[in-house]
Parts: structure tokens; C-alpha cells; sequence
């Protein structure tokens, strides 16, 4: 079996770790032509000039998989003609109000034309899955193949010297929880601060510091109070790290005392993953797909959007000194490439 496979996202974050991390087990059980051209994805460039020589080596293959919803085309030709099978991580453009309606109306249509150019799609959760058929016309085969946690966090575990740091990995938007987060923070801080005070424990005993893992500048709010607190972040005991590369990251969470994900949307959800699978205690939003991903998993959940519940979660969990016992890795891409390379060629066989 010969598939293309578009790899232009490879070594980004989200969807470049989704099939970097993918790859190798894919390359294990089929022959792989990887297209990367010089073209944006979701551009008209792709949508509508995309290369003759690329759309000759798709067309090459038996199946073209594309780790996202972007497919390529070439008008005044047949485009792409062997099987397109595509992935929709999620339609949160479509559940929550990011983009604007004109901004949720293109990004319906690319979802759309992903959906009516493939034979079938992949997805990482059921909860994705179900909003896929809420919001769209999709009457082709859905496959669930749960995502995982990046290659190098699949490395055994080893014992590290845990910090006084709490943790936050993802983009700084508004659906990441990070108007709960900073809050709840502060608060737990506060809380810490007197449980020292009246057990008359040493007051030089150093309180948490916040990791804060994503870029700052993409954050906006209109929250004033919440400006100033990240206006003040220092002097909060909070840093904004920015991107990190791999190695620094996967330090830092298996260092941390406690990952917080406060978000109130996900496809699926890596970072509590990455800390569970690295001995760090986690604490997640009751949101449906955390419910679903983590039932079996030793994650503390809070109410979500609730500060006050997650800083009493943070504390709860901040102060547990037994170390986390080991977890069962339940999810990994290796079991997410070996679902799709079976699909594509049972497909492909019928």
C-alpha cells in the first residue's frame, strides 16, 4: 500500500506533533510519499493552484491522508483522484463564537469540502465525533483514533527532583480557561499562605510559581482586572514562558508539582496526558470530552469556569506529597497511526 501524506505541518505544535508523532508507525506498515510543498495550508493557492508535479505524485499513491481538514485542488482538473482520507480534530469554530460570522462561515465550508472530498474522516474523540454530526452534513464513515501523547513523552519514566511549580501548556485564548486560571491561582496561593501560617510552619517555605507555557501576545480580553493580574505577573509568582522547544518542555511538566488545564473546549487534550504519563499530578475542567478521555485516568476534575472549585482542587492536589503511581498508557499514536492505516486499506480493499 502506497499513500501520500501531507507532512507541511511537521514540527509545529497540535497538528505537526498529531503526524510527526504518527509517522513512523504509518512508515512501519505502508510505502509514504510526503508532500510538502511551499503553499499555506487552507490558502486559495492550495485550494485551487496546488502544484500539477504534487497533485502527480498524490495521484501516484493509492490513498492521500491529510492529518487535518485541508484538501488540496486545482481547478480545471480532476484535482486529487485516488481515496482522500481526512482529519477533523474539532469544530470548536463552529461551537464557539472565535471567529466572527463571516470567519465561522468560510471555516464551515472548508470543513464541509474536507467532508464531501473525502471518503472518510478521522477524528480524536467521541465528543468530536458527535459535534461533527451536530454541526455538519457528514454522512461518510467517522473513525475515532484517539490521540496521544508526542514520541518523546513515550520514553520510560524516570525520577526527577519535583519544583514548587504549577503548569499550564496551550495556546493563550480565551477557551483555554485562562481568565479561571490566573484567579484560581492567586487564590490557592493565598490559601497555601495561611495553611504555613497556622500550622507554624517555616515562612521562608517558597509558595507556587505558575508556568504559563503559550505565547502572551496572543491573549486578549477585556477583563481589566485580569489585565492588571498579567500586567503583574511577576510579582503574582506567574511567568509566561512563551514556546518551548520538546526537551525543555517535557522537563518542565515532569518537574512540575501539578498541571493545570482549566480549558472549557478540546478536541481531546494532550497536555494532562503528558503530565500524567510523566509522574505529574493533573487537574482538568469537567468539560465532556476531559469526562471521556480521562474516566479511567487519576485526574482531579473541577467545575469548570468555577475559580473558586479550582483552587481548592490546586490545593488539595498541590499538597499531596505520595508520588503518582505509575499510569497505564491507554493512549498512544502508535495505536492512533495503526487505526488509520487500517481503514485506509480496508477501504481501499473494498
Amino acid at each position: 500500500m502506497k499513500i501520500a501524506v501531507d507532512v507541511r505541518m511537521s514540527g509545529k505544535s497540535g497538528i505537526g506533533a498529531f503526524i510527526d508523532s504518527m509517522l513512523p508507525t504509518i512508515k512501519e506498515g505502508a510505502e509514504i510519499v510526503e508532500i510538502k510543498p511551499a503553499i499555506k495550508p487552507f490558502s486559495l493557492k492550495e485550494m485551487f493552484f496546488f502544484p500539477r508535479e504534487e497533485l502527480k505524485k498524490i495521484n501516484g499513491c493509492d490513498a492521500y491522508f491529510t492529518p487535518y481538514c485541508n484538501v488540496p485542488g486545482r481547478i480545471f482538473s480532476r484535482g486529487i483522484k485516488v481515496p482522500i482520507f481526512s482529519t477533523i480534530h474539532d469544530v470548536i469554530f463552529l461551537d464557539l463564537p472565535l471567529a466572527g460570522k463571516v470567519g465561522t462561515l468560510l471555516r464551515k465550508l472548508i470543513y464541509q469540502r474536507s467532508i464531501n472530498k473525502s471518503r472518510e474522516i478521522f477524528t480524536v474523540s467521541e465528543f468530536s465525533k458527535g459535534r461533527i454530526l451536530a454541526r455538519l452534513n457528514c454522512k461518510k464513515p467517522i473513525t475515532v483514533v484517539y490521540s496521544g501523547v508526542p514520541l518523546y513523552n513515550e520514553e520510560p519514566l524516570k525520577k526527577v527532583q519535583k519544583t514548587d511549580t504549577i503548569i499550564f501548556v496551550g495556546n493563550i485564548k480565551a477557551h483555554k480557561g485562562i481568565k479561571t486560571l490566573i484567579p484560581a491561582f492567586l487564590k490557592a496561593r493565598e490559601i497555601l499562605a495561611r495553611q504555613d501560617s497556622s500550622q507554624a510552619q517555616d515562612p521562608a517555605r517558597p509558595l507556587p510559581q505558575l508556568l504559563i507555557v503559550g505565547s502572551k501576545e496572543n491573549f486578549r480580553t477585556s477583563d481589566t482586572e485580569l489585565d492588571a493580574l498579567m500586567q503583574d505577573a511577576q510579582k503574582n509568582g506567574i511567568e509566561f514562558t512563551g514556546f518551548l522547544p520538546d526537551e525543555k518542555l517535557k522537563d518542565l511538566i515532569s518537574r512540575a508539582r501539578l498541571l493545570v488545564q482549566p480549558s472549557l473546549y478540546e478536541g481531546f487534550g494532550v497536555p494532562p496526558l503528558q503530565a500524567l504519563y510523566s509522574g505529574t499530578r493533573a487537574v482538568i475542567s469537567d468539560i465532556p470530552v476531559f469526562k471521556e478521555i480521562y474516566k479511567n485516568l487519576p485526574a482531579a476534575f473541577f467545575m469548570a469556569g468555577d475559580a473558586d472549585d479550582l483552587a481548592r482542587k490546586i490545593v488539595e492536589n498541590y499538597t499531596i506529597k505520595e508520588p503518582l503511581p505509575p499510569v497505564e498508557r491507554v493512549y498512544s499514536y502508535r495505536f492512533s497511526a495503526q487505526a488509520v492505516l487500517k481503514r485506509i486499506a480496508d477501504s481501499i480493499k473494498m
